[in-house]
């Protein structure tokens, strides 16, 4: 069991303690230098063959971050919030909630991540670029909060239109979205979840 008295700690390490996933946003927007670092941190990720093939869409429009995490969450809604699919059985998550009507959140800022259909390590590409990005927002006290199945947000007429005005290449698809944005006063640093220890195998 590593104890966090045991940690050789740097501000590396103090900043993967301290992050939180952040669900309840104020409206404030971040500003535009600070995304540029997040930003900046997710180009500088690792990626499969060195192939740099994620594109990192970002939206601020709030009628579209609307509209697309409402898609979402309405094509996501059947495999959550049900007696026998959920989130975290053993850790109820706001995700699970019934009346919850928009996957994002109310996020002020949107990343979508594109990368190419065909590509093997289409997945874990956006993964390491999301982790290097959530790590540097809560650097610079910004909250985030990582969503998988990107696709779903686009799985109608409306979200057809936005790949087209984005002009998003039709041979990638949404991976995943990370939401950006100043955490609400009352949830600034939630409580984090007790860590499962067993989970580390030593040979």
């Amino acid at each position: 069991m590593l104890e966090r008295g045991n940690l050789i700690m740097n501000e590396t390490i103090k900043t993967i303690l301290h992050r939180r996933t952040i669900r309840r946003f104020d409206t404030k927007q971040i500003e535009e230098a600070v995304l540029q670092q997040i930003l900046q941190a997710g180009l500088c990720a690792p990626s499969a063959g060195g192939r740099q093939g994620v594109i990192f869409a970002v939206c601020q429009n709030k009628e579209i971050n609307e509209r697309l995490g409402k898609i979402k969450r309405a094509n996501s809604n059947p495999r959550m919030a049900t007696a026998t699919s959920y989130v975290s059985k053993e850790q109820p998550s706001i995700a699970d909630d019934v009346n919850l009507k928009n996957a994002f959140y109310h996020a002020p800022t949107v990343i979508t991540m594109f990368a190419p259909k065909n590509f093997l390590f289409a997945v874990e590409d956006c993964a390491v670029a999301a982790e290097n990005m959530m790590l540097a927002a809560d650097s610079l006290g910004i909250g985030s909060c990582y969503i998988g199945q990107g696709w779903t947000a686009f799985a109608d007429t409306y979200g057809q239109e936005i790949l087209r005005k984005w002009e998003i290449r039709t041979d990638y698809y949404a991976v995943m979205q990370l939401l950006l944005g100043y955490p609400k006063p009352e949830d600034n640093h939630p409580t984090a979840k007790p860590r499962k220890h067993d989970r580390i195998l030593r040979f």
